[in-house]
């Protein structure tokens, strides 16, 4: 069950055109831009964003990961 849920959130995660979405100062700046013909603005502003959401969500998950494996060893050294 497990790895059905987590197969489903991936293939959310990655199929959703909207991550690419930007707020509307953004938005706003990006669309004058793109009158003027310079599209890679847009481009490097939508994987900024991107970047800014993900490093949050890596740093907590390194942090649990560590944690956890610790945990495991001190448990085993408790054990033996």
């Amino acid at each position: 069950m497990k790895k059905k849920l987590i197969l489903t959130a991936l293939f959310a995660l990655f199929t959703f055109s909207d991550i690419f979405a930007q707020c509307a100062m953004c938005r706003a700046t990006v669309g004058s831009n793109l009158s003027e013909g310079r599209n890679t603005i847009g481009t490097g502003l939508n994987f900024g964003i991107l970047y800014l959401l993900v490093i949050p969500y890596l740093i907590v998950s390194l942090g649990v990961f560590f944690y956890i494996r610790a945990a495991k060893q001190r448990l085993r050294e408790q054990q033996a």
